[in-house]
Order: C-alpha cells, then sequence, then structure tokens
C-alpha cells in the first residue's frame, strides 16, 4: 500500500442503490449511529474502517471527512466496498497490514474480529500501524449469558457457521483482556435489544432464502447486482418498513436490560 494519504473523497451517483438500502435497515441506521457517537473530528486525520459490509458505512464516515482506507476479508464485500468508494480498500487477512508504523489516526473494526481466529495478533497489528493516541473502536456481538435470539436464529439455520462467525461474539471482560495495557478503555456501550434484532432475525432469513447458496465469509450481503435482482422484493419490503421500524424502537421498552451489540472506544497509550 503506498505511504501517501488516501485521497479526498466525492459522493457520486454510483452509490444511491446502497445509501437508498440503507434508508431502510433500521438496524444498519442504529449502528452507524452508535458508531459516530464514539468517533472524533476527522478533518486532516487518516482513518481504517475494516469489516464495512457492503460498504455503505465506507461511505457514510467519508461523506463525515477526513482521509480514509478501508479493508475486508472477503473478496465481494471488497469488491463491493471498492464500487462505492475506489480503490482504497484493501484486502485483509487478519494478520499483517501494509501499512507503515503510526499510519492512522483512528482505526475502527465493525463486525470483524468474530471472523478471524487470530483476534489477538489482529489487536495488536492496530497498535502497530496505529499512532500514539490514537483511537481504537471495536464493534462485534455482544456475547451474552442468556439470550432468546440466538436459538431462534439457529432454528432458521442463521447459525455462526452461515454469517462466517468463528465465535459467537465477545463479552465486554474478554475485549478488556484483548486490548491489555496498550490501550484505555474510554467508553463503552451496548444496543440492539430484542424487538430490533428480532427485525434483523426476520430480515436475515428472508434473504437468505432469496440469495440461497451465496454466502461470503462475512455472511449474506446485499450488493449492487442484487438490488436490481430483487427490485420487486426491495419494493414490497420498502412498503412494510415503516411498520417494522415502529416495531424496532419498542427496544426502548427494555432500557434496563444489555444489548446485542458492544461497542468499545479505546486509546492507544502505550506503543510496543
Amino acid at each position: 500500500m503506498p505511504e501517501a494519504a488516501a485521497k479526498n473523497f466525492t459522493p457520486d451517483i454510483s452509490q444511491e442503490w446502497a445509501l437508498k438500502l440503507f434508508k431502510l435497515s433500521y438496524f444498519k441506521q442504529i449502528k452507524f449511529k452508535q458508531i459516530v457517537r464514539l468517533l472524533e473530528p476527522m478533518a486532516g486525520k487518516r482513518g481504517f474502517d475494516i469489516g464495512a459490509d457492503n460498504g455503505v458505512i465506507s461511505v457514510l464516515l467519508r461523506q463525515r471527512g477526513g482521509d480514509w482506507i478501508s479493508g475486508d476479508l472477503d473478496e465481494t464485500a471488497i469488491a463491493s466496498i471498492r464500487s462505492l468508494v475506489g480503490e482504497e480498500v484493501i484486502k485483509l487477512d487478519g494478520r499483517r497490514t501494509p501499512f507503515a508504523r503510526d499510519y492512522f489516526d483512528l482505526v475502527l473494526i465493525i463486525d470483524f474480529l468474530e471472523h478471524i481466529e487470530t483476534d489477538q495478533l489482529f489487536i495488536r497489528e492496530v497498535g502497530r500501524i496505529l499512532k500514539a493516541g490514537g483511537l481504537f473502536v471495536i464493534h462485534v456481538p455482544h456475547k451474552k449469558k442468556w439470550s432468546l435470539i440466538r436459538p431462534l436464529r439457529y432454528a432458521l439455520g442463521l447459525t455462526d457457521e452461515q454469517h462466517g462467525h468463528l465465535r459467537p461474539g465477545y463479552t465486554l471482560e474478554e475485549l478488556r483482556t484483548m486490548l491489555g495495557p496498550a490501550f484505555a478503555i474510554e467508553s463503552t456501550t451496548t444496543y440492539s435489544h430484542f424487538f430490533s434484532q428480532l427485525t434483523d432475525v426476520f430480515i436475515s432469513f428472508l434473504v437468505s432464502r432469496l440469495k440461497k447458496d451465496d454466502a461470503s465469509r462475512k455472511g449474506v450481503l446485499i450488493t449492487r447486482q442484487d438490488v436490481g435482482q430483487l427490485s420487486k422484493q426491495l419494493r414490497l419490503y420498502s412498503w412494510i418498513y415503516p411498520l417494522i421500524r415502529i416495531f424496532a424502537q419498542l427496544d426502548h421498552l427494555l432500557f434496563f436490560t444489555k444489548g446485542y451489540n458492544l461497542l468499545v472506544r479505546a486509546r492507544l497509550v502505550a506503543k510496543s
């Protein structure tokens, strides 16, 4: 990867399909909202977003400013991200990255660690490419002691294996141990409770049936090509989306419980 900073990002018409799809995904909207709450202004800074699904989050991050590079494990995901943001997208193997030491001001990992065997090794790699004092934000599934959603997912065939997960998620204590003394945790939060998770199960099940035998290492992705092929189904879904959104907001009644997604904001305080 060249040492020069990523080019400034200019939105264009090729991203319309992803932004329209994003507006029909309450789950992704909440995810992005929660992530943005933990970020800092990026003007004049360089960020690395990892695991951004079909790439719409990479688009939205670039619209907020800063120079960004994206990365993922799977060729399908990489191709989709590139179609939205250009060439500044690299393939990762969960180990070493091609960047110099102290290259980034911010590293953001979104639903990636659970897909790789070398999660601890990759966190050490983040510590290498992140500047001292740089920000590290991690989004992972929250491993809860008790869950109604997990048995339902498995009953519908939405297993960890089908989603490319090597582990069901992480507890805060597990992430704290993995981060070690090199990182100081500044804040943690969980979000997405039973009702929004139920809508996600419903949508994931439908998409998995429509895209049968078409899962990547990151699970089932909806790409630009899929939007064209599933136009009728998406039009029908857009009619019922307001009801899905209302149902998902019943999560507010469960404010006293821990959510199914975990976010950690940490600062690199010690370089190895």
